[in-house]
């Protein structure tokens, strides 16, 4: 993987990053990484904020911009986002409603299959996380006082998620149906409501 790929990969998966911490993440010179950016920023790839720090000169964070967030791929086409159109203007939300909780019989079964034999909310988190990546979300686990969080760094389906929320809402549901008998699942952050990735919180029952 080229240098300008695994940049925009880390901004993708991390967020925001000074020229510093890209550095040390791939083991470059921070005056490289400077470079690299720079040429980045040339194409409309990525971009920077500079915040000021509590001494010294403000810190530039770069980020990815919209352009730069399309190089990963997607799940959907422009098809696909017509068909919505077609069945909502056709039959009503009720029908895409129904369209979507079909769908999410077929995937609660492949991944209750997949998580049947593992135990404890990190364990099954962790093949779940896995199950999605495959699908193109990115997804990773974090631990926090306690708590896990399945976290999703990219939404393939973004452009159909935002013609018919009730895709979305199918997912967290499915989440929590997987989880009932040992945690609580909840959405803290939605890319589809703006926020750059979509954060679940999943509390232990006996937490």
């Amino acid at each position: 993987m080229k240098t300008h790929e695994k940049i925009i990969q880390l901004l993708k998966t991390e967020g925001a990053l000074t020229a510093k911490a890209l550095a040390k993440d791939l083991g470059l010179t921070t005056m490289a990484v400077r470079q690299h950016v720079q040429a980045l920023e040339d194409t409309g790839d990525v971009v920077f904020k500079d915040i000021k720090a509590v001494r010294g000169r403000p810190t530039r964070h770069w980020s990815l911009t919209e352009k730069g967030s399309r190089r990963f791929t997607d799940r959907h086409d422009t098809l696909s986002v017509q068909l919505i159109d077609s069945v909502i203007h056709l039959f009503g939300d009720d029908a895409m409603e129904k369209v979507v909780a079909h769908q999410a019989e077929a995937e609660k079964s492949n991944y209750q299959l997949a998580l049947a034999d593992r135990y404890g909310i990190e364990e099954k988190l962790q093949t779940l996380a896995k199950l999605r990546s495959d699908e193109g979300y990115m997804a990773i686990v974090e631990k926090h006082d306690g708590v896990f969080w399945l976290i999703e760094n990219h939404c393939p389906i973004r452009a159909a998620a935002t013609k018919s929320h009730c895709i979305c809402q199918s997912e967290l549901a499915i989440f929590q149906w997987l989880l009932s008998d040992i945690a609580t699942v909840t959405r803290d952050t939605h890319i589809i409501a703006g926020a750059r990735r979509c954060a679940y919180k999943v509390v232990s029952t006996d937490y």
